[in-house]
């Protein structure tokens, strides 16, 4: 990766064309494009946007941008290869254990508290018993009334 940033670097000095220019051109951040130029692929969190990054600015510089993305996708192929197997397999065993647990994976999500079947069962008694206790509060009310209806007046 650090050559393609030294070759974009070389090829933008020897045009004649500022970071900032190209920055202004592209309509991407100057930071991305000297992270671009100084090899920094840590800094991006998605390498397919990194991939359209490079490509365009690979075209705006006239160098073959196809040619350019091989040499990227060989680097990545090397940089993913070095990983030990041990940690691709302990990663497979997390994701697995994790898939059984029918559970959603996302950085995004924030783990939802679920309420036990307990909890709704009180909650619903407690409904019930309140209303049970309003209907007959109700009932008792007419009954002591003898089931007439109180009107009360005001007089001026």
């Amino acid at each position: 990766m650090n050559e393609i940033g030294a070759l974009f670097r070389l090829t933008r000095e020897e045009a004649g064309v500022s970071i900032a220019e190209a920055s202004k051109d592209l309509d991407i951040k100057e930071v991305i494009l000297e992270n671009i130029e100084d090899g920094n692929i840590g800094c991006f969190k998605d390498i397919f946007v990194l991939k359209e990054y490079i490509y365009n600015y690979s075209k705006y510089l006239g160098i073959d941008a196809d040619k350019i993305i091989d040499e990227f996708n060989e680097y990545m192929f090397e940089y993913t290869s070095r990983i030990p197997l041990n940690d691709i397999e302990k990663k497979m065993e997390e994701q697995n254990s994790n898939k059984e647990k029918n559970e959603i994976i996302s950085p995004y999500t924030k783990e939802v508290k679920k309420h036990k079947k307990s909890f709704y069962v009180i909650l619903y008694s407690a409904i019930i018993l309140i209303t049970f206790v309003l209907i007959v509060w109700c009932i008792r009310q007419i009954v002591i009334n003898n089931g007439s209806a109180t009107v009360i007046s005001y007089v001026k």
